[in-house]
């Protein structure tokens, strides 16, 4: 039976349609093509110069990571504070200490709060986006507060602890995700990287307030720095009303003008927002087509899989390396011989010259981008945790005070390689190598998988150093340096180089597997990309 034909009327519309399509996509390729040879052509001053409320606001969305930052800070000080000791803990030779399952319980409480929170963050931040899940987590933060504060008991201070890591695990997904979202390329890595600064600022603040609190004899000497707590909400609160949104949320959520008038809010009149936006609506529809997906699901799918693998690796390696030895390093002073002033000393300097090592690594940042980095970091942190282990090993080591100084000195030399390496570049990679459809997902998994390796470390860490216990002391090295050396042949084998690389040229990269040693030097033609996208 033969088929009708199409009226000719009909098909001069259905032709017309095509070509106004086909002239359409060819007019917003061009568009995003411009738009990302600007951008990669920039400089840092220069995109600074072009984005400067880019970078307040990530700044902003940053803050929050002060808070989660802060509070496992706190508690870990409190176990070497004498008020805190004598009203929770018990009598232990010529003083008072914090059972080790109590130490393990109270700072468990925030990392196992928080596999929960960075998991369930990825819903309101897909549904609701990053700026209302940021407002959501300030309030529910500030209300939190109360039962630190009027904790009397250990139970009751570890519910706080517990429900607090719940928020608190959100922002460390927030605060990333928006900074690689709202910053072009060349601000992406510094402003990711700046999340690193917020931890070890808020860790900082949390030693000097845990220093200046610890000789008060009553219950002020732990209240004081719950307190201190509500400060940061005050500061977010006042920006809340006037923070943009991402644009990159607004844009795959169908809302282009939405996404225009962020755009508009993060760039100066010199940028040509709607050639960004356009950028933005061709990254998304490659990722459409690459069928890149939405869900935690889709984190494991082959097109997601290795990406996924990398940001969950460069993550726990942070914890894996000796991280959470931070949280304990005023207590392990404390055991290691030297006087509790001294210790608490000891620890502001710590993350004093941490601080001083992240702002460095933005330098590094720059020049040198992101795989050497954090190989060579993470090579040096194994060494040195060793060092520290054969030390301990030294005869009559209590009795030797420059022996205790020299591994106090190491530790604080540790602090600073990890700032200026693996802390803030562990950032920026997890960023840049997950999809931007799957971006909040990705990070929130990787957060989780961290803290999941985080509470299996806060467990045993109390066990091996204190002295009722293992008594481990500086032995940890050797623990903590193996471990690292193990980690240090995975990075090399599969973390890339992303520096300088839009979120299409990332994208393009995986999809074609591009092995992790040719990243660098791989050339992506940018009409290579559209051809990929429609043969998808």
């Amino acid at each position: 039976m033969a088929v009708p034909e199409e009226a000719p009327s009909e098909k001069v519309a259905a032709t017309a349609a095509l070509e106004q399509s086909v002239s359409t996509s060819k007019e917003l390729q061009n568009k995003a093509q411009l738009a990302t040879e600007h951008e990669k052509s920039l400089g840092f001053l220069q995109a600074l110069r072009l984005y400067p409320t880019a970078a307040g606001w990530s700044v902003y969305f940053s803050l929050g990571i002060l808070m989660a930052a802060f509070d496992p800070q706190i508690v870990g000080n409190l176990f070497a504070t004498g008020a805190f000791q004598k009203d929770f803990g018990y009598q232990f030779e010529d003083g008072y200490i914090i059972s080790a399952p109590w130490q393990t319980g109270l700072m468990m409480g925030s990392p196992i709060g928080q596999v929960v929170g960075a998991l369930f963050a990825g819903y309101p931040m897909d549904w609701y986006g990053r700026k209302k899940t940021f407002m959501a987590c300030v309030f529910a933060t500030t209300g939190l507060i109360f039962l630190q504060f009027f904790a009397r008991s250990l139970s009751v201070l570890l519910a706080g602890e517990l429900l607090g890591g719940l928020v608190l695990g959100c922002y460390v997904v927030i605060a990333p995700a928006y900074a690689s979202e709202v910053c072009p390329v060349a601000m992406r890595g510094i402003l990711t990287a700046f999340v690193n600064l917020c931890f070890v600022t808020g860790q900082l603040i949390a030693n000097g307030v845990a220093a200046g609190t610890q000789k008060i004899d009553n219950h002020w000497a732990y209240s004081t720095p719950f307190a201190i707590q509500w400060l940061w909400p005050l500061f977010i609160f006042v920006g809340m009303p006037f923070a943009p949104e991402s644009p990159w949320w607004l844009a795959r959520k169908g809302d282009y003008e939405g996404a225009e008038k962020a755009l508009r809010k993060l760039s100066s009149s010199k940028i040509d927002v709607k050639s960004t936006l356009a950028m933005i609506i061709e990254t998304d529809r490659l990722e459409r087509a690459m069928e890149a997906g939405s869900t935690y699901w889709d984190c494991f799918k082959k097109i997601n899989r290795r990406r996924t693998e990398i940001a969950c690796g460069v993550y726990s390696i942070q914890v894996l390396s000796g991280i959470y030895m931070v949280g304990y390093a005023t207590y392990f002073f404390q055991l290691a011989g030297l006087a509790g002033d001294k210790a608490f000393n000891m620890g502001i300097g710590y993350l004093a010259l941490g601080w001083v090592g992240t702002v460095s690594s933005w330098f590094l940042l720059v020049r040198y981008g992101r795989r050497r980095i954090y190989n060579t970091g993470l090579a040096i942190l194994a060494t040195i945790m060793i060092i520290v282990g054969i030390l301990d090993c030294a005869p009559n080591y209590i009795n030797r005070p420059a022996i205790i100084w020299a591994q106090s000195s190491l530790m604080i030399l540790w602090n600073f390689f990890f700032d200026i390496s693996i802390g803030p570049v562990a950032y920026v990679l997890f960023c840049e190598v997950s999809a931007t459809r799957v971006r909040s997902r990705t990070i929130a998994f990787a957060t989780a998988v961290q803290a999941t390796v985080g509470v299996v470390m806060t467990v045993a860490i109390p066990y091996m150093i204190n002295p009722d216990q293992a008594n481990m002391r500086g032995k940890l090295g050797f623990f903590f340096g193996g471990i690292s050396f193990i980690c240090l042949i995975w990075a090399y084998f599969r973390i890339p180089e992303t520096k300088g690389r839009t979120f299409e040229e990332l994208d393009i990269m995986f999809e074609r597997e591009v092995p992790t040693r040719e990243f660098k030097g791989y050339v992506v033609d940018l009409n290579d990309s559209v051809r990929d996208m429609r043969d998808l």
